[in-house]
């Protein structure tokens, strides 16, 4: 896995897009998107609609990075201040998930100890780690030593990392997991445990209420594991 930031350096890439950004940048709603991340991260205070048009309208013009250049220009999103930078790092590998090799998990595992918080982990687990690990079947096991780890985030991807897999859902796993983890208090796994369960509910609802009647989870938890079904009936 990667290491640390190191000093903050701009990739030359993100130039224009820092200009579009700080062209944009409201301080007022800044404080408000910095208090909502429990001031976390500063941010420009770009709503999400607006920078993704901005997004658009740079990648129209400079595209996306050159394959062999995507770590350095991720790397360097992370070393900049402004939550934002962060958040076009995970959409522009989102998108280009399906052309990255099996090397990318170990940027994609960087990225989830790095400035981390729910807003970037969830997306990575989903969006990057899970299709990698989907990909590549080599790479699967990785998830068991994410939920041994003593980085509260990487056990969160673990339980979450199946999130988008529907019917490829490797079952056992996800309720192995979710039972491993089931006595932990920290609110951030024990609402991801629910939302894994919930998600997969809408595939396989039987087996998801089977699970929760079986064994012993938190109250929230099984709020949000059987939230989907309960609003369906």
């Amino acid at each position: 896995m990667m290491t640390n930031l190191g000093q903050p350096e701009i990739n030359s890439y993100l130039l224009p897009l820092i200009d579009a950004f700080k062209a944009s940048a409201d301080s007022v709603h800044a404080d408000r998107m910095s208090a909502y991340m429990k001031n976390n991260f500063p941010f420009f205070g770009i709503s999400s609609p607006h920078r993704k048009e901005l997004m658009r309208e740079f990648l129209k013009e400079y595209s996306y990075p050159q394959p062999t250049l995507f770590p350095d220009v991720i790397v360097s999103c992370f070393q900049q201040h402004e939550r934002e930078l962060q958040y076009f790092a995970v959409d522009i590998l989102t998108k280009k998930i399906d052309k990255q090799n099996k090397e990318t998990i170990e940027l994609a595992e960087w990225m989830i100890v790095t400035k981390s918080w729910w807003d970037s982990v969830d997306a990575i687990a989903s969006n990057i780690i899970g299709p990698l690990l989907l990909k590549f079947p080599e790479l699967r096991n990785r998830s068991d030593g994410y939920l041994k780890s003593d980085n509260m985030w990487l056990r969160r991807t673990a339980l979450l990392h199946q999130l988008k897999y529907k019917d490829q859902t490797d079952e056992e796993k996800l309720f192995a997991y979710c039972q491993e983890l089931s006595d932990e208090k920290g609110f951030f796994i024990r609402k991801a445990i629910g939302w894994a369960l919930r998600e997969y509910s809408k595939t396989d609802p039987k087996s998801v209420i089977n699970f929760v009647n079986k064994i012993q989870i938190s109250a929230l938890s099984r709020k949000e594991a059987l939230k989907w079904l309960n609003n369906k009936s």
